[in-house]
């Protein structure tokens, strides 16, 4: 690697220049070339942080020469990362000038050209100026100015002032160890909030986040304050890293510290944020290629994680030593005897002696039984947790076969207390994943989309914990439903076993539902359990997507939809045990888009499934049996509201027989009284539910029917920042529209302020009166996200031959305006629309249309489903399609 800098030459040409400020430029610009070439010649990228701070550190020293006097007691001092001598590419050049008040009046204009010049030659400094009393009054206040402190370095100027400095904020002057110890680990947790507690963050912080550099650093401060170590080797000789453990955190901070300075090299900038925007490009220069199962974006990301995480875990237990030493140095033990292998210390939990592990290694389970056993217990002591660190190469398969392991892991199950807790336990100390080898695999997976914002095993770790908060008393409240049907389970252990084999196959050659299936098989089959229970967790993690893919692609209005889907099932049980565990994966997948509407499928499935199974599946429900019992209900609840039977019986005559299957009761009831106390008004007439018993707001709209009626409708609620997620589309014999729409804010939620209901009625009552002023082109911004998605539009055709309509499927890229686009092919190409479902799943709309010809039959003419095939395609202007054949 060529030399970063030349300090001889540098000077030679620095005195022989008119024009410095040209000379410290370009020279600065030749060493950032340097160690961009160095980074691909991979040179070392400790090296390379250590070479980009030594350059910084040769200009500024120079550049002080240039601008202040020679005589001076003022010192230039590097804090921060440029105080411990690292800098990445576009890291920050933290500087502090310490100057006593008695030289600053004549130094105030040196130090402004100082400054300038730094800012001239390309540097982008953050500076502060100071005498010691300062240092010290804003070092009281904020620990993070005492930490920029602890790491100040000289870089010109008196040594003296800079050592003055370091005395005054020593610990034994402020911040003593245990308040510094305290700030900084509440300092930690506030970081962490920030982030959802969670290092698999879809677009980490590297820098920030849990696991990232901060978390090293955190270590190094309080090692430093309190021990007095100057670098984090100093822990070894102070027994509170191994010298293992010291190499890996080293090696860890070896990625990050990689990746970061990938990334300000990809960005041109200071970035510490590993955005989408980034990921693909970095993985493909650490050398990942995708592979059959599993992208190479994702192999890089699952490297990340895997680091992340363990740098987490490392400072937890780190930070736990430092708990013990600095805080509770000087209490008195107090010791609880639990068993033999098993004691309490201070409330924590800690084996008898270190041996233990290696002399009953079953221990290595029974320590997560015992906590939940005693809930009392604060956890485990970090000696401890290192034991049992350092004893998982025990859990082999002569152990995975020692029938007190299979009990033990069992009993963790069955607990009614700490399940969740336990078990993630299990996973940060790397038990779970030596016990479940094939949980291993899942561990820092990532999925590359929108749609599954943990990791495959945090994510699988959250179903579980749902599942157990069903069973919670105080948590009946949030889904009764579900709390109800947990406590008729009389084995619910087997349900929170699917919940943790659910996704246990994804990364593998082969679909991850059946993979899964056979490893729950196996599973439970060496764990004891029976035939019947191990068939059920194995059809479960089958099946596990089931009810969600019925609930948000097809009509569960529909009752052969209901029928087939109880068939699949067969048993009440296994629907039981399915709808809890749909509840607990779609929640688990991204809590922030879970919502009353998906809640509302979900329940609306399992109660017409659960009906529909009771009264036997050799027995049908008769259609029209089933539209006169809704209307005999309808018109009874009607006629206490005061509304005539004869008028009820003029407006239902107008209506199809569709209309009465496919809606509710409460709907039928709600439209009725709506049109009745609108009639004969001009105009479209416009309600808004804010909440329904399907969950989300309804939007209806009475109006004379007209072509591009369903195009305008959904660009208006487009531009008003509404989701649509179900429309029902019922044309009368009168010439009239009768239109549901399901929508849902930004956020998920129903539409609750009245100044928003009132804008939307008004902003659809000004388009539909005023149609040819409505443009169709939605400007909305496509979240920058989105952008990275490629996913290419697919349009399939199904013929509904039993309900006279024709299945239209769509999956394409989510983008604003998507439903007014389609709309405008249905217009165009002369169909009708009669409902709609509508699901976005992360970056990807896998939207349903149910549609009919004019004349109200499927569409089966050739050019028609052409039409809408290049129309569909035209109006999204995608190029990702890989051929014009239709599906059908």
């Amino acid at each position: 690697m060529k030399r970063v800098f030349n300090g001889t030459a540098f000077d030679q040409a620095l005195s022989e220049t008119d024009n410095p400020l040209v000379l410290f430029r370009n020279t600065l610009a030749q060493g950032a070339e340097t160690l961009a070439q160095g980074f691909q010649d991979q040179v070392p990228v400790s090296t390379l942080v250590s070479l980009r701070a030594k350059l910084i550190d040769s200009l500024l020293q120079r550049a002080w020469q240039l601008n202040m006097p020679e005589q001076t007691d003022a010192a230039l001092v590097a804090v921060g990362g440029y105080g411990r001598g690292e800098l990445h590419p576009h890291s920050d050049i933290d500087l502090m000038i310490l100057v006593e008040p008695k030289e600053r009046d004549q130094l105030t204009e040196n130090i402004e050209q100082l400054l300038t010049f730094f800012w001239d030659i390309g540097l982008e400094v953050g500076h502060s100026v100071r005498s010691i009393d300062e240092c010290v009054e804003e070092a009281k206040q904020d620990i993070t100015v005492t930490t920029n402190i602890m790491e100040s370095r000289l870089l010109a100027g008196s040594p003296d002032t800079l050592q003055q400095m370091r005395d005054a904020t020593s610990p034994d002057k402020i911040w003593p160890s245990d308040q510094f110890f305290k700030g900084k680990w509440e300092e930690q947790k506030e970081r962490y909030e920030k982030f959802d507690d969670t290092a698999t963050n879809l677009e980490p912080n590297l820098k920030e986040g849990p696991g990232g550099l901060r978390d090293i650093q955190t270590v190094g401060w309080v090692a430093k304050r309190y021990f007095g170590c100057e670098t984090m080797h100093g822990l070894v000789g102070h027994n509170f890293l191994t010298e293992v453990e010291y190499e890996y955190l080293m090696e860890a901070r070896s990625l990050l510290w990689k990746i970061r300075f990938a990334l300000h090299l990809h960005t041109g900038r200071r970035e510490d944020r590993l955005l989408f925007d980034y990921q693909r490009a970095l993985a493909q220069e650490f050398g990942f290629v995708d592979q059959e199962h599993s992208l190479a974006v994702e192999q890089f990301m699952q490297r990340y994680y895997r680091t992340a995480i363990r740098i987490e875990r490392l400072n937890e237990r780190l930070l736990q030593l430092f708990e013990e030493a600095i805080l509770m140095e000087n209490q008195p033990a107090e010791i609880l005897s639990i068993n033999k292998r098993f004691q309490a210390r201070n409330g924590f939990l800690e084996v008898t002696n270190d041996n233990i592990f290696r002399r009953y290694p079953f221990a290595l389970l029974e320590i997560f039984l015992l906590l939940q056993l005693y809930p009392e217990l604060k956890g485990v002591r970090a000696s401890t947790v290192r034991l049992i660190r350092s004893h998982r190469h025990q859990i082999d398969d002569k152990f995975r076969d020692d029938l007190r392991a299979k009990s033990l892991f069992m009993e963790i199950i069955r607990q009614s207390n700490g399940v969740t807790s336990e078990l993630r336990r299990m996973n940060r100390y790397g038990i779970l994943p030596a016990y479940l080898p094939v949980f291993s695999n899942i561990v820092g997976r990532m999925q590359y989309d929108l749609f599954h914002v943990y990791t495959v095993d945090e994510h699988t770790l959250f179903v579980v914990r749902n599942l157990r908060r069903f069973a919670v008393s105080w948590r009946a409240r949030e889904f009764p439903l579900c709390s109800e049907i947990i406590h008729r389970l009389p084995k619910p252990e087997l349900l929170y076993l699917a919940g943790l084999f659910h996704d246990i196959g994804k990364g593998r050659e082969g679909d991850h539902s059946t993979i899964g299936a056979k490893d729950a098989w196996v599973f439970c089959k060496e764990h004891g359990l029976s035939d019947y229970d191990s068939k059920l967790v194995s059809w479960l993690v089958r099946n596990h997507l089931l009810m969600s893919m019925t609930a948000q692609r097809q009509d569960t209005s529909d009752p052969e939809v209901i029928h087939n889907f109880a068939k699949k099932l067969g048993t009440i049980a296994r629907l039981d045990h399915l709808y809890l565990l749909t509840v607990a994966d779609m929640r688990a997948t991204d809590p922030k888009k879970w919502n009353s509407w998906k809640d509302s499928l979900l329940k609306d499935l399992y109660i017409a499934t659960r009906r529909t199974m009771l009264r036997g599946l050799e027995r049908p429900h008769d259609l029209n049996e089933l539209i006169q019992e809704k209307q005999r209900d309808a018109s009874e609840e009607l006629g206490r509201s005061g509304i005539g039977s004869d008028a009820i019986n003029n407006l239902w005559r107008t209506l199809g027989m569709e209309y009465f299957l496919y809606s509710s009761v409460e709907e039928i009831i709600s439209h009725t009284q709506f049109i009745n106390s609108n009639k004969g008004q001009d105009g479209p007439q416009i309600k808004l539910r804010s909440k329904t018993g399907r969950g989300g707001s309804e939007v209806v709209i009475y109006s004379h029917d007209h072509t591009g009626l369903f195009a305008i409708t959904t660009a208006l609620l487009d531009r008003l920042r509404l989701n649509v997620v179900d429309a029902r589309i019922e044309t009368t014999s009168d010439g009239y529209s009768l239109d549901s729409y399901r929508v849902l804010e930004d956020d998920g939620s129903a539409i609750t302020d009245e100044d928003r209901e009132q804008k939307i009625i008004q902003v659809l009552r000004n388009g539909l009166n005023n149609p040819d002023q409505v443009s169709l082109n939605v400007t909305r911004r496509i979240p920058r996200q989105m952008k990275h998605f490629k996913i290419p539009t697919q349009i399939d055709f199904i013929q509904d031959q039993t309900n006279q309509r024709t299945i239209l499927k769509l999956i394409t890229a989510d983008q604003p305006g998507l439903l007014a686009q389609v709309g405008q092919a249905f217009s165009q190409c002369r169909v009708n629309l009669k409902a709609a479902k509508i699901a976005t799943i992360g970056a990807e709309a896998e939207d349903t249309f149910f549609i009919t010809d004019e004349d109200s039959r499927p569409v089966e003419d050739p050019d028609t489903l052409q039409c809408l095939h290049d129309t569909i395609l035209r109006q999204l202007e995608s190029d990702d399609t890989d051929s014009d054949t239709i599906n059908i």
